[in-house]
Order: structure tokens, then sequence, then C-alpha cells
């Protein structure tokens, strides 16, 4: 089992000249009077210093020269581009032109969101509207939960998400994490995994300024479906790798577990970046029932002048019989990326069983 991620890739390669071609194709194919030209100049024109969602934004404005007569007409030409578009980027930055163009047009442009998103996520594109008038947008984003189509109501949670990456911060939202929790009920045993992970995430959100709410509101949930349990166990992920009591609990762990450690090992003790350590231990029970065992790993990243960061991994969540011993490993390269830059110097590692440190080791990082 390995950590280890991909490279990045250059995403806002996405949204190059040959994305542009197709976004001014659909354009074309959907109204005559749609100006290639004059669109494929202006979205070519500085495109490459751009990022990817600085391209959506750009992309939203090109198209708002290029299309014909008053906003209503151009969001009739939208709609109709975006069947026609060939990746989710593309679609995201049709959606950015409702965002940019369309407040002063409420729900005229809230019904397009909920059909654009069928082609690429309005997640972002939502956020003006929730800003502009949150109790109106919400209203809207509530109705969406009773959609047919999983893109719709996923949309409803994740547009209203407190933290949503990339997007811009809603001050209600920020203030209030919780205002969106009748949608989450509504969509807590979602037939679509699609959603229910948004709603994990959406809660997860949650969980980092008000966890005491969240553990209040997951508590009187009915977990005998199972699609409820499995929002309810990634909905606590971060307050779980926290060893909070309550979270543990409402996934069936006891705060700690009746195991010895043994064994617990990282190797090699010194490396490079580049190079690739190894965790391992091995558990014994010391129940005379089963356990139900989380198991995490915490490493302090060295950081300049002594300090640490501690970030907690995922290691393994399994069932052990009573009296039985089980080994488990996982490695991981050493190597940078763009939210983690590593430090020469000791790091320490703990393992941590169903909350509880229950070992400790650590590795050295070489300078050069």
């Amino acid at each position: 089992m390995t950590t280890d991620a991909p490279p990045a890739a250059l995403l806002k390669d996405i949204l190059g000249p040959a994305a542009l071609e197709t976004i001014a194709d659909a354009g074309a194919a959907a109204s005559r009077r749609f100006d290639r030209r004059a669109f494929l100049a202006t979205a070519s024109d500085g495109l490459e210093a751009l990022s990817i969602m600085e391209r959506v934004r750009h992309i939203a404005d090109a198209l708002h020269g290029a299309l014909p007569g008053d906003y209503a007409t151009g969001l009739d030409v939208v709609r109709a581009m975006a069947p026609q578009l060939t990746h989710g980027f593309q679609a995201m930055a049709v959606t950015e032109y409702v965002a940019r163009y369309g407040l002063a047009d409420f729900d005229r442009s809230m019904d397009a969101l909920a059909d654009l998103t069928r082609f690429g996520t309005a997640e972002f594109a939502i956020r003006p509207f929730l800003a502009a008038d949150t109790p109106r947008a919400l209203a809207a984003m509530t109705e969406w939960t009773g959609s047919d189509d999983e893109h719709v109501r996923r949309l409803a949670s994740e547009g209203a998400r407190p933290r949503l990456p990339w997007a811009a911060r809603v001050p209600a939202l920020k203030a209030d994490p919780t205002l969106a929790a009748p949608i989450l009920d509504t969509l807590r045993a979602d037939p679509s995994l699609y959603v229910r992970k948004s709603v994990a995430n959406h809660l997860n959100d949650i969980a980092k300024d008000r966890a005491d709410w969240l553990l209040d509101r997951l508590g009187g949930w009915p977990q005998d479906d199972p699609r409820t349990a499995w929002i309810v166990r990634h909905a606590l992920r971060t307050l779980i790798k926290q060893g909070e009591p309550r979270a543990l609990a409402l996934i069936g762990v006891g705060h700690g577990a009746a195991v010895t450690v043994r064994d617990f090992t990282v190797e090699p003790q010194a490396v490079r970046l580049g190079d690739r350590i190894a965790i391992a231990a091995e558990l014994a029970s010391d129940a005379p029932a089963g356990q139900r065992l989380v198991v995490d790993y915490r490493i302090h990243y060295a950081r300049a002048e002594g300090r640490t960061a501690p970030k907690v991994f995922k290691l393994k969540s399994f069932e052990l019989p009573a009296g039985e011993t089980t080994r488990l490993a996982i490695s991981q390269t050493i190597r940078d990326f763009s939210t983690r830059r590593h430090y020469p110097g000791r790091h320490r590692v703990e393992l941590i069983v169903n909350g509880q440190t229950m070992a400790e080791s650590a590795f050295d990082i070489l300078p050069g």
C-alpha cells in the first residue's frame, strides 16, 4: 500500500487553444449571431499567463462579448452550447458567464445553473448568488434536492459548502456554516455515491468550525441505512483523525483499544528527498472479543526554526478478532508538493489506534 500522488498536471492546459476552438464551434452551432472570431481573439489574448480558474473567468468574459442580444438571449445560446462541449472545465467557463453577468436576473440564472451543472459543475458559479441573497439561493437549492438528476442534487450540497476548495467564501456561510442543514438532512441517504460524497465533504467542512453541532446532528441520524452510515463515517474523518471520542463512538469505535503494538518501524531512518519510507507495525489483540480498529499515523514534519507541523494519514480500518495478530504496512515517497515542502531534520512518527497514540518512531531527512 502506498500514499504516493501522481505528479501535478498542468490543469490550465485543459483550457488551452483546442478548448477555445471547441467552445467557439459550440457557440457558432448554437447561434448564427455568435461572433466566433471575436470570441477566439478575446479568449486567446493573454491566455498563456493565466491559471486554470483565471482562464475560466477570462473565457466567460470573452463569451459575453461574442454572444448576441441581451443577457436572456445570450443565456439561451449558452444553454444550447453546453451539450456540445467536450470537457467539464469548458462547461465551467460557460457557467461562469452566468455567475458574472446573471445576478440581476436571479431566478432565470439559477434555473440555468441547475441545467448547466449536468455538463460541468456549477458549484463555483453559484457562489455569487449565495453571497448576494443567501436565503433566496438556499431556498432554490433546497428544492433541487428533490430532482431526479444526481448532478442537480449534488449542486445543492456542493455549491453551499462552507469551505469549497478554489471557491470564493460566502460571508453568511462563513458566519454560520450550518445554514444548509436542511439540504444535508434531505440528502443523507441519497442513492447516488456522487451526491453522498458531496454531503460528507460538506459535513466535514462544518466539522472544522462547529464540531459540537456536527456531532449532535449526526448523532440524531439513524444509521440503519448503509448509505447514511457511509456519509457519517466519511463526514467525521477529520474528527476521527483528531481522536474525538464522540466521533469514534458514532462509527462504533471505542476511544482507545485493547491491543499491544509490536515492532513499530519506519525505515530507512535517514532519507533524502525522492527516497521512500516504509512504515510497519504489528498489532496483537488483548481483548476477549473482536474490536473495531481505526489505525492512522501522524508525521510531525520538521519546519524552519525547530518548529514542526503534524499531519495525520489514514492507515487502515478493520475488525481485529479476539486473540489475533495482524501486520500493517504502508509506504510513501518523501517529495515536495505545492502544498507541502520538506525540511531537513528529525520527523517524529506516531501510530494512532482509535484516537490514541500507541507507539512512536522517527526518521531524518538529510540536507542536499
